[in-house]
């Protein structure tokens, strides 16, 4: 991996504190996905779930000054920590990058009023966000709308197959978020659907989609798995006290879950899970 690429594309995002450390490490990831994409100079891409411009920042990077990324998120820009998709996106567009980017946060691309030109993009993006929508219907809704405004669509997201005992804390810190997650009406939270490969892979097919290949794509450096195991065992009991009903078998199972976790984490390094990735036309 290019380091003077990943500080240059790094340069232009917004970074909590004075190390770039965490950063560079989710951009390093995002250049192997974009890599396996085929992200080229020149290409039109719309980014669906862009969230604070991880992903964008790269393939802004590769599409270069001839190039246009489309950012949306359905999310506000007071949404996200320790830094808002507002902050995020607004230093973004500021730097270098931003001539060729454009970012519209609080846009469900679902609505009626959202639209753009049959086949106005050349590729069609969805990186690491499709566990943030609320069922697999919504996720459907967005790929079948989406299936005229570009030519090929790229997938990435987390693979809950298990390889290593060091990725079941991560698996099992998700799993939990999402037992929980069904018995909310709404939510913010980063987890509340989660997708297996064949989960997506019979989403993306339904919806008109072919798929044209697909890899697994792993970056041990990455820190959600640790992320998402700490919010987990802090946060847990408020998000079920949150919920207005849950079985209390539920509750009692989650516990029991929870106790596992922890007694993972003190045996086992905690890893993150590898990421799905697919090509489609």
């Amino acid at each position: 991996m290019d380091e003077k690429i990943i500080e240059e594309i790094v340069d232009c995002m917004a970074i909590y504190g004075n190390d770039s450390t965490i950063q560079k490490i989710q951009t390093a990831h995002r250049l192997k996905l974009a890599q396996f994409w085929s992200i080229k100079k020149g290409m039109r891409v719309l980014e669906i779930g862009c969230g604070q411009g991880d992903t964008t920042a790269v393939l802004a990077h590769l599409v270069g000054e001839e190039g246009f990324v489309h950012g949306i998120d359905v999310a506000a820009a007071d949404y996200g920590s320790p830094i808002t998709l507002g902050e995020a996106t607004r230093y973004l567009k500021a730097s270098k990058l931003g001539a060729q980017i454009q970012i519209n946060l609080a846009t469900d691309v679902i609505a009626d009023e959202i639209d753009f030109p049959e086949q106005s993009f050349d590729i069609v993006v969805l990186s690491h966000c499709s566990w943030y929508f609320q069922s697999a219907e919504q996720l459907a809704a967005v790929l079948k709308k989406a299936r005229k405004w570009g030519k090929t669509l790229c997938f990435a997201e987390w693979d809950a197959r298990v390889t290593s005992i060091e990725q079941y804390p991560h698996f099992l810190a998700v799993l939990i978020q999402a037992q929980y997650e069904v018995f909310k009406e709404t939510s913010i939270s980063n987890i509340r659907t989660l997708f297996t490969a064949e989960d997506i892979m019979k989403i993306i097919q339904q919806t008109g989609w072919e798929i044209q290949k697909e890899n697994i794509i792993y970056s041990p450096e990455l820190q959600d798995g640790e992320w998402e195991v700490d919010f987990t065992i802090q946060d847990y009991a408020s998000e079920l006290m949150a919920v207005d009903y849950i079985p209390e078998k539920l509750v009692l199972l989650l516990q029991s879950e929870i106790l596992i976790l922890k007694e993972a984490i003190q045996k086992n390094a905690i890893k993150p899970m590898s990421t799905y990735v697919l090509i489609c036309n």
